[in-house]
């Protein structure tokens, strides 16, 4: 415990899965916490995103920690909006020392039948959003003149080939990108940028009837059930998936001084999925 005592992190796309586990971890180990989540459905996503109801409950879990939080519904396509909040929990905790460029989506369709529309709410989302974040929170960070870590999540969708997910992969690819430029902007001010790179994880994004359908598309009403086996064969462990709080335990790590050397780096936690032959 306290491994982030006395920080104060931002979390994006926190209203439920990987984005809450990574409130609440970084709340377990001492952080207060600013969330945030655009709380609203995209067209060209199949399955439903967060609500209003689940920012409210990963704020409510932050502060039975026994820290504070800041919560508010911005989309991280939204500049503006973004600048705002940064500007406001600078003002209500008074610093900005740890980032997790968290928001992300993804849709399963083969690269020539994208629609614009498909394509560019991926990569507005997934990439220019992380872009929008990293805008507005080093200025301040800068400023403080006290360092800090930014943690981007990226996929290991970034490093080897899948079929059907061209827009989500040069997302998370660019994603990787502007990460290895901003180890280097940024190491003079003693900030350290990474990224995380997951495999599988057990959250709403792939918990839904549209993703099993793409997994089982041989089954007529597949289930959680019928899936396991199947992203068990893709990993070197013996395991389907791994769980939100295994990307959360790498976050604390690389956002705590235990990583204080630790800067441009793409860390995989994928069960062995890169590394299977």
């Amino acid at each position: 415990m306290g491994r982030v005592a006395g920080k104060v992190a931002l979390v994006t796309g926190a209203a439920r899965g990987q984005g809450r586990s990574n409130a609440v971890r970084l709340a377990e180990e001492g952080a207060d916490v600013v969330i945030l989540d655009s709380c609203k459905d995209v067209d060209t996503v199949a399955y439903p995103l967060a609500t209003t109801d689940d920012l409210a409950e990963t704020h409510r879990l932050v502060e039975a920690t026994g820290r504070r939080c800041l919560s508010r519904v911005v989309d991280v396509r939204d500049q503006a909006a973004l600048d705002l909040l940064v500007s406001d929990a600078v003002d209500e905790f008074g610093h900005l020392d740890i980032v997790s460029a968290n928001a992300g989506i993804v849709s399963f369709t083969p690269t020539w039948h994208l629609s614009d529309e498909e394509w560019q709410n991926v990569i507005d989302v997934n990439l220019t959003g992380v872009f929008h974040t990293v805008r507005a929170v080093v200025p301040r960070m800068i400023e403080q003149g006290t360092g800090g870590a930014i943690v981007l999540t990226s996929s290991v969708a970034a490093i080897r080939a899948s079929r059907n997910l061209g827009h989500y992969a040069a997302s998370k690819g660019g994603v990787v990108s502007l990460m290895r430029t901003l180890s280097n902007e940024l190491g003079e001010h003693g900030i350290r940028v990474n990224t995380l790179n997951p495999g599988t994880v057990r959250t709403d994004m792939i918990e839904n009837d549209a993703m099993y359908r793409i997994y089982r598309p041989d089954l007529e009403s597949p289930t959680q059930a019928d899936i396991v086996d199947h992203c068990r064969r893709r990993n070197e462990l013996d395991v389907p998936w791994v769980e939100a709080v295994d990307i959360s335990n790498a976050l604390v790590w690389l956002a705590s001084d235990e990583a204080r050397y630790v800067t441009g780096v793409v860390l995989p936690i994928d069960a062995g999925l890169l590394a299977k032959a």
